[in-house]
């Protein structure tokens, strides 16, 4: 049965009954003065837990110690800050995740054990850790918290991501909800930079996490900005049951959908970006061969850059293609921007010069490739490379 999906207007984590979230300002983030960088995010019911994290070999010190947590599969809650991405800090950043969860777990009364923490911003920096124990004890936490919980997690985020929606099948609903932050060092595998979500839906362990990983493999592993992957990547799935059971194919229905509008939300937020970029690609061999190809595309420098001069030099895009390791036959190639054939079966085509280049100055850029040589489909999401990417992270600690 198909499931019938509404997004919630005014949509967040805390969206889904028995949620609660709240920010404060703690000082962490200098960049973001007087706007909050600490958050909590609580369910008042025990929750089934599912998440992924960075493949990345160097992993910091709150995806060590969230991830020892997640073995026993529950949690209660979750604190999370910007600023500080408590990374390559020894057993010193370990002790302070754990604090973390321990001060968390007192004001909100349960043990440090359900208390998972994230953390996000300069790698190489000590937690301000007195001035974290002051600003966790004036945390309030509302059912409206989760849009204070968005903009706590925000670095160089230039807007708040967050959604929900509600999902009917039959006589069963419930609602799924999200928040993410991202805008650099992102070209994820298992995961992207941080997205916490929740539902009311009642679910197994062992589907949840499967459920996530199918969500995440087509909505933040197709997001590149810019070909680097965090020590900090996290993605986290708490269900409380509050809704009661849900229907299998209408939970993974509604959590594809809004982990890829988040994802959307990501590519579009890139460091400096000024437009989204869609790579579609069609007509693969395999699905793996279809995925590699549309990251590539849309990860390519080269390929970025001529979306941010909105110049039509698409040959770029098919040489990215041609190095991405898949089969390709040139021949059999079809290549389209924004709809407007420019290749057919290897051959280039007539095509108006002026229109696609309005088309590279739109706000999303859509590319397609037809392989024409198996079924395998997957769709990319990426960014252009703009003169700002660098003078943000030129500067990123000055």
């Amino acid at each position: 049965m198909e499931a019938e999906i509404e997004f919630i207007p005014e949509g967040t984590i805390t969206s889904p009954e028995g949620f609660f979230a709240g920010a404060t300002y703690a000082g962490i983030n200098k960049k973001a003065r007087n706007k909050p960088d600490l958050g909590v995010l609580f369910s008042e019911a025990p929750c089934v837990a599912a998440a992924l994290f960075t493949t990345n070999r160097i992993k910091a010190a709150p995806v060590v110690l969230s991830q020892r947590r997640l073995e026993q599969g529950r949690a209660l809650a979750v604190v999370v800050n910007s600023g500080c991405a408590n990374a390559c800090t020894g057993g010193r950043g370990i002790k302070a995740a754990a604090r973390m969860a321990e001060l968390t777990a007192e004001g909100i009364g349960v043990s440090p054990e359900d208390v998972l923490v994230a953390s996000t911003g300069v790698i190489g920096v000590p937690l301000p850790m007195k001035r974290i124990a002051s600003a966790i004890e004036q945390v309030v936490l509302s059912r409206d918290g989760g849009h204070e919980l968005a903009r706590a997690m925000m670095t160089t985020d230039t807007f708040a991501k967050e959604i929900a929606v509600k999902v009917r099948v039959g006589s069963s609903e419930f609602s799924i909800g999200g928040v993410a932050k991202g805008s650099g060092m992102i070209h994820p595998d298992l995961a992207t930079l941080l997205c916490f979500l929740t539902t009311d839906a009642a679910v197994e362990k062992d589907f949840l996490q499967e459920a996530l990983k199918k969500a995440v493999d087509i909505s933040f592993n197709m997001v590149s900005i810019d070909g680097d992957t965090s020590p900090n990547d996290m993605v986290l799935l708490l269900a409380n049951g509050r809704a009661g059971g849900s229907a299998p194919s209408a939970f993974e229905q509604g959590l594809e959908r809004v982990c890829i509008y988040l994802a959307r939300c990501i590519a579009a937020d890139g460091e400096g970006a000024n437009r989204l970029i869609e790579v579609t690609v069609s007509g693969a061999h395999n699905l793996a061969e279809a995925r590699l190809a549309a990251r590539t595309i849309v990860s390519s420098s080269l390929v970025k850059a001529a979306v941010h001069g909105a110049d039509p030099n698409w040959g770029r895009i098919m040489a990215a293609l041609g190095r991405s390791g898949v089969e390709v036959v040139e021949s059999k190639t079809d290549l389209y921007i924004g709809g407007i054939p420019v290749m057919k079966a290897g051959a280039p085509l007539p095509f108006n010069k002026r229109g696609i280049i309005k088309l590279l100055e739109g706000k999303e850029i859509s590319i397609s490739l037809n392989l024409n040589l198996g079924s395998g489909s997957a769709t990319a999401w990426g960014c252009d490379l703009s003169e700002e990417y660098v003078t943000i992270n030129s500067r990123y600690m000055t």
